[in-house]
């Protein structure tokens, strides 16, 4: 088995995982140098989303797969094709009856305009072959239209954008099928998207199985998803379908199908216990459905049966619009979530509670979160008929304020079940308020905790703690007991260990009392700031312990993770990451140790409650770990090592943070303090951008202080991973990053090994590293963030925890360092590990962060101390420039060998640019620059055009850019203003895909890549690790 994937931070790409494994770009050209030398006998494009789909497509287009007789399976290019192009959908559903929307392609602006007159407003736009509904839209006037529309034919790799009519207030489906060679099928989960038409699936809070169909609805739709697939001529594998009903009439059209397994195939999988793309890889080497035994019943029963579920699973995605304050948070067909969190319970209120509290977004439930001093209701009607991230918090605050069921589904057009059991739940609270904690009754209490409420809801809803209320609970005896998830609602039994906690009778969990146990903890829903790497480090935690006998323990609420496979752990615990569901897993499970620092911010901050209430923490204790998060302790920590730290102070009001400014001088770095991904972090460069900061951003006071660090302009960033026994401490990796100090280290390219760090340095930062990881007690793996400024290095933070970096350094040097980490953790030194010196590999590897900008249309795509990246890519090469190379087109990005750059840099950076000029000269570019910056470039005699900001008149920079005069920009900024005046030129980069660098070590970057003129090489990461 080959794999093929640019992404370092999954499990998929551990050399364990496949007999090849190449860390390399996925698209065509790159895979074809694999084919040549791998020559495989066939591919399979279907697990690898839209992404795997459209590189497959291209190697059939460009007649690769012909030239190497490489045959696709699990999907042929004509069944993708009839899946993907809509208008050969339509008319394959015509054929066997179904109806589509009312619908039309346009190929050119021209076309669109001609096709709306026919369709009218409102209308749905959809770009073809794109993920995520990337580049669509609803339009409901001529403006929007043709806004959307110059968007959707960039983004569509064909250029065709779909316009359908847009079906207002009708209920979404999905049904998840799966079908063999021998026309076996079944349906594997039925999901309903609590959202109405309009907001994309992966956006809606979706429910399984689905609630509100009758049973005739659901045999039509279950009938008719297995014709699409016979139909499409998807052959072997899993399919979503989705489907949409007319509430009025009962009329269902057929929206759209996916011929792979897809993010709902995963939450279909996590649901139900029936692990799809396993299967479906299975059918597409020609197996059949009864020839497979399922799993989880441990072979019991084989494939054919359809699961049948016993219980309701609720998935509720992750936003992060504070991030982007630009963007509306407004939700449409554009996918804008960034991870999610599904909960399981025996009725939909507790799933959907469980669901909230899982979700941590300081929400423990349905908290009201409209001002009812506001007498006038308008506010709270307009709320509701907008969808947005917070619309089901807007509806329970309705029921409060009076509006009835059928006002509040006119705003909405959510089904009236749905609000009705809101509304259920919102009645028990108001009940709740009236009474005391004292006074309640056993019967009633259990009632209350059945419907989903979290001790902590009932806390608030009580004016108490939550300790309080969990003491009243324990001395009532109500706890919660475990159910399997089964997939046969539990008509066999099931040996798979794959539990979520209920109040009932009977408990299922039947804990083993003579194995010794070890509790991971996992991340929870992927989020800007904490993403997979977190969940990758968690599941070798749990394969370290499995490999040392102990028992693995995983509890995680998050359906996208690999840590929440059933078969990764030995026993798998489906919770929210709180306080009250762990405690109730360690009570029953009563484990030797629990480890807290892999799943990054969620586990770690229940780890000092966790130690108060008995519970064995494994690795650096929590008093450790506030010494670096607590800044006066960890002050005191670095004065005793005698280390260097950039000159910083604390300030609680606008007052003494002018007073710290003066004393550091600027430009400073301001944050607020305990934030995981840099959230609400700023450069300013003035008193103004100070006072803006303070009154915008971050209200500072006594409790949480604002914390002001002297920002070291032009420093290098460096970031070292190490790993601790308590005697003994390696250095896993030294990455240093390519972006200067001040971009986050989550969405700087980083090099493994440095790629121009004198000796010297080197042998420093070892000496540093050590005695802060023995200074600090860290047992497992620490993470250590220095900056070379003039020579000198400079501490900036320390992490005794898995930092986002620990799967790039472990593929990069051929150890898991997570599960040294681990091993540590249960007592077992380096030394008996046999990891006892540093690795340093002769290629070198690059991470590039992945951003999500094209997905909130007028933000600026400008970097900056605080995180926005949503994923990572990675570059393997013998020099560092093939390896950044890889990684830039790993990250989508296309770098023009020819052609004109344009320079813009901000004042600290002009007397630099001068000489990256004369690189790019010398590689034969045109150079255009603004006035200033062409001043510096001109006093060495370089050929320079000015060109006009935009704020000069026309023609202006943007005009240049839109007229594809322009292939490359470098463009630093300084301070809020000259961020603000020039993000039309980064925005317009970013939509005429023209390579946009924001800092001036990015063009030093570039122009390593464009000197290298040097043929790549693809290589097996197995063959580069039995080199070291």
């Amino acid at each position: 088995v080959i794999l093929v994937n640019s992404n370092p931070a999954t499990i998929m790409t551990d050399p364990s995982l496949a007999d090849a494994t190449y860390i390399e770009p996925v698209q065509w050209e790159t895979i074809e140098k694999i084919i040549e030398k791998e020559k495989p006998d066939v591919i399979l494009p279907t697990m690898g989303g839209q992404t795997g789909l459209n590189t497959a497509l291209d190697l059939d287009r460009k007649g690769v797969l012909k030239r190497h007789k490489v045959e696709m399976i699990g999907a042929t290019k004509e069944a993708i094709d009839k899946a993907e192009d809509r208008n050969l959908f339509s008319e394959a559903m015509k054929k066997i009856g179904l109806r589509t929307p009312k619908a039309a392609l346009a190929h050119n602006p021209k076309e669109a305009n001609k096709i709306v007159k026919d369709i009218g407003f409102p209308c749905v736009l959809r770009p073809n072959f794109t993920m995520g509904g990337a580049g669509g839209g609803v339009a409901y006037n001529l403006e929007e239209f043709e806004e959307i529309c110059s968007r959707g034919f960039d983004l569509s790799p064909t250029s065709e954008i779909y316009i359908d009519e847009y079906l207002e207030g009708w209920k979404e489906y999905e049904m998840e099928v799966v079908r063999d060679k021998n026309d076996n099928c079944i349906i594997v989960c039925s999901i309903e998207n609590i959202d109405p038409m309009g907001v994309h699936t992966g956006d809606s809070i979706t429910v399984a199985p689905a609630q509100t169909l009758t049973d005739k609805e659901y045999q039509l739709m279950r009938n008719a998803a297995m014709d699409i697939l016979r139909e499409i001529g998807v052959e072997t594998g899993g399919s979503n379908v989705q489907f949409t009903i007319n509430p009025e009439d009962g009329e269902m059209l057929v929206i759209e199908m996916n011929p792979r397994v897809s993010r709902s195939s995963a939450l279909a999988s996590k649901a139900t216990g029936f692990p799809i793309a396993k299967v479906a890889a299975k059918l597409a080497v020609g197996y059949t459905l009864d020839e497979l035994r399922n799993d989880i019943t441990g072979g019991i029963i084989p494939s054919s049966f359809e699961p049948a579920i016993d219980y309701v699973v609720t998935k509720i995605p992750r936003f992060n619009f504070e991030k982007f304050p630009q963007a509306e948070p407004v939700l449409t067909t554009q996918m804008k979530s960034v991870g999610e969190v599904m909960a399981i319970g025996r009725t939909f209120q507790e799933s959907f509670q469980k669901a909230i509290r899982g979700l941590e977004i300081s929400k423990e439930g349905l908290n009201e979160i409209y001002d009812p001093s506001n007498q006038d209701l308008s506010t709270l009607k307009k709320e509701l008929s907008v969808p947005s991230p917070d619309r089901i918090w807007f509806l329970a605050d309705a029921i409060r304020n009076g509006l009835s069921i059928q006002e509040i589904f006119n705003l909405t057009k959510i089904d009236p079940w749905f609000i009705s059991q809101i509304e259920d739940l919102v009645n028990e609270e108001q009940i709740l308020q009236g009474l005391s904690l004292n006074s309640i009754e056993k019967d009633y209490f259990l009632s209350v905790k059945k419907k989903g409420f979290s001790d902590k809801r009932l806390a608030s809803l009580f004016k108490t703690d939550e300790r309080t209320v969990r003491e009243k609970r324990k001395k009532l005896n109500i706890k919660p007991v475990f159910k399997r998830v089964d997939s046969c609602a539990a008509e066999f039994e099931s040996s798979t260990a794959y539990m979520y906690s209920t109040y009932e009778e009977e408990c299922e969990s039947n804990p083993s009392s003579n194995k010794k146990k070890v509790i991971v903890l996992g991340g929870g829903p992927n989020r800007i700031g904490q993403g997979i790497e977190f969940d990758y480090c968690c599941v070798h935690a749990a394969l370290a312990m499995k490999e040392e006998g102990y028992e693995s323990i995983m509890v995680n609420c998050n359906p996208e993770t690999v840590s929440t496979d059933y078969d990764v752990s030995d026993r798998l615990y489906f919770e929210p990451i709180t306080m009250e569901d762990v405690l109730a897993i360690t009570e029953l499970e009563n484990p030797l140790g629990v480890i807290v620092q892999y799943g990054g911010q969620t586990p770690l901050k229940l780890a000092k409650e966790l130690e108060e209430n008995g519970v064995p923490i494994w690795g650096t204790s929590p008093d450790s770990i506030d010494i670096a998060e607590d800044r006066g302790r960890f002050q005191k920590f670095v004065q005793k090592l005698k280390l260097k730290q950039p000159p910083n102070g604390l300030a609680t009001n606008l007052e003494e943070a002018v007073e710290v400014s003066k004393e550091i001088g600027f430009p400073l770095v301001v944050r607020p303090s305990y934030v995981l991904g840099g959230r609400a972090m700023e450069i300013v460069y003035n008193q103004e951008d100070l006072k803006n900061y303070l009154v915008d951003a971050v209200e500072a006071s006594e409790e949480s202080p604002v914390l002001l660090d002297s920002f070291l302009n032009q420093a290098v960033e460096l970031d070292v991973e190490a790993v601790c026994d308590g005697k003994e401490v390696v250095i896993g990796g030294i990455l240093q990053h390519i972006e200067q100090a001040g971009i986050h280290s989550g969405d700087s390219a980083c090099s493994l090994p440095p790629y121009n760090l004198e000796e010297r340095l080197i042998e420093e930062i070892y000496k540093m590293v050590k005695s802060i990881a023995l200074g600090i007690k860290a047992i497992g793996l620490i993470n250590v963030q220095l900056a070379l400024y003039e020579n000198t290095l400079y501490l900036l933070e320390v992490n005794p925890r898995a930092s986002r970096t620990i799967p790039f350094v472990s593929k990069c040097i051929g150890n898991s360092l997570a599960q040294i980490g681990a091993k540590c953790m249960s007592g077992i030194s380096l030394e008996k590990q046999g990891f006892t010196k540093e690795i340093i590999p002769e290629y070198f590897s690059v991470k590039e962060a992945i951003l999500p900008f094209e997905k909130f249309q007028g933000v600026d795509p400008i970097l900056g101390p605080e995180m926005k990246s949503t994923g990572e890519v990675m570059g393997i090469g013998k020099s560092f420039a093939e390896a950044y190379a890889k990684a830039q087109l790993g990250a989508g990005k296309k770098i023009s060998s020819e052609g004109c750059v344009f320079l813009s840099v901000r004042n600290s950076d002009q007397v630099f640019v001068a000489e990256l000029a004369k690189e790019f000269h010398e590689l034969g570019f045109k150079i255009v620059a603004t006035k200033g910056t062409a001043g510096f470039i001109s006093k060495i005699d370089l050929p320079v055009t000015i060109v006009k900001k935009v704020a000069e008149g026309r023609p202006h920079i943007v005009d240049m850019m839109k007229n594809g005069e322009i292939q490359l920009v470098v463009n630093t900024t300084e301070g809020r203003q000259s961020i603000l005046d020039s993000a039309s030129i980064r925005r317009t980069a970013l939509e005429e895909k023209i390579y946009c660098t924001t800092t001036l070590e990015g063009g030093r970057a570039l122009c390593s890549v464009l000197r290298n003129k040097e043929s790549w090489n693809v290589d097996r990461l197995q063959d580069l690790h039995a080199k070291l």
